[in-house]
């Protein structure tokens, strides 16, 4: 912060200070110096010497300065004291009452204005014999100076306003930024995390499949445990391959480097509909037959959607490997459609028998993902056993 910002910002935490220099100035000039020209003196001094006093509070109490000023004033008219130059004194409580004041105190102090100027102009009118041209001029230039400093202090009001208004709305621009930064930072947080659970739920079933395969092979067959060995050390690869693009991408979002994620991405892209046979044959080969179907005529999808149902088949294909059953097949057909892309995934495994935990995230996972592109997706056993996941996703992005 610069000094004079510093200087000001130090003012406005403590207008006495300088407003009591201002009040020291005015009545070393309106009062000290002029006081002894007017007779009394001594009285034209006590009342210059009040408003002054008064002026000191003219920020910080606004309404109580400008009844002390005008009652010295008054007090001034009804004693016959003659007009001085430290009536000044009364528009520049007019103008702090103005400016500083309530709205309805700076009308209040305008209507006290004007009937100063009345009670003035009469002065000259009744006791000093001067002419009705000469009492319209006074009234005229009193009426100006009243408006005049009225206005000066009602434009400063304004303009604080106006200023305090748009404080108020860079304030909140930069709250509702932070707001659309957290929300943005939550809602990466949440697509990474259902990345992550979506990687580490598929290769750790292949990989506890192969395993439990391995070791009841490993006596009567030990080629079959060498390939379940060598299917998990490849899955295992794979997932950590994943995990580490995953995790690249978070914390290049956490430093604030975009370019970083993108050059990731690149180099490792995500998964869509071009990398279901891979997906198929790792199913295979992790134990579960599949059939794998296409019908119509193939039309690409934007990123989002391709992703968003290959993890949805990958999730129904992870839950067939590990609950269907050791028997069990699955089918995977896909229909390009006019409007959409219709999928099923089936299995004719132990459907609502199988056991599970509960704890699972992947239904609400799957329904997350298809709603978020406009698809929808339904789950659930099939009469005499298996299971089926049946999604629609619309064609375009956002559609």
């Amino acid at each position: 912060m610069r000094r004079r910002d510093r200087l000001y910002a130090w003012v406005r935490r403590h207008p006495v200070v300088p407003d009591g220099a201002l009040a020291a100035g005015l009545f070393l000039v309106f009062v000290v110096l002029s006081a002894a020209a007017y007779d009394p003196a001594w009285a034209h001094a006590v009342l210059g010497g009040l408003m002054c006093a008064a002026l000191v509070f003219r920020r910080v109490r606004p309404v109580e300065s400008f009844a002390v000023v005008s009652a010295a004033g008054l007090v001034q008219w009804a004693t016959g004291l003659e007009l001085t130059p430290s009536d000044v004194l009364l528009l520049v409580g007019l103008y702090s009452v103005s400016g500083y004041g309530p709205r309805w105190a700076s009308r209040v102090g305008l209507a006290t204005g004007f009937l100063g100027v009345a009670l003035a102009s009469s002065r000259y009118y009744f006791y000093a014999d001067e002419g009705a041209q000469s009492v319209v001029a006074s009234l005229i230039t009193f009426s100006a100076l009243v408006v005049g400093s009225w206005a000066m202090g009602d434009v400063r009001r304004v303009r604080q306003a106006y200023v305090a208004e748009l404080v108020e709305r860079a304030h909140q621009a930069e709250r509702d930024r932070d707001q659309r930064a957290l929300i943005a930072a939550a809602e990466e947080r949440a697509r990474i995390a259902r990345e992550m659970h979506d990687v580490v739920a598929h290769n750790l079933s292949v990989i506890v499949v192969q395993a439990d395969g391995g070791r009841y092979a490993a006596a009567q067959d030990p080629q079959a445990a060498a390939d379940a060995l060598t299917i998990i050390g490849d899955t295992g690869r794979g997932a950590l391959a994943e995990m580490r693009r995953l995790l690249g991408v978070l914390r290049a979002t956490d430093d604030g480097d975009g370019g970083g994620a993108d050059q990731d991405i690149v180099r490792n892209p995500q998964p869509g509909l071009g990398s279901l046979p891979e997906l198929v044959t790792s199913v295979r080969q992790a134990g579960l037959p599949v059939e794998f179907d296409v019908s119509g005529a193939p039309r690409p999808l934007p990123p989002g959607p391709s992703l968003a149902v290959y993890r949805v088949i990958q999730e129904a294909l992870t839950n067939a490997l590990k609950h269907a059953g050791p028997a069990a097949r699955a089918q995977v057909r896909l229909a390009f459609g006019v409007d959409c892309l219709t999928a099923r995934v089936s299995d004719d495994g132990r459907g609502a028998a199988a056991a599970g935990d509960g704890l699972g995230q992947g239904l609400l996972g799957m329904r997350e993902r298809m709603t978020m592109y406009g698809g929808t997706v339904t789950a659930g056993p099939l009469t005499g056993g298996g299971w089926r996941v049946d999604m629609d996703m619309p064609y375009g992005e956002g559609a």
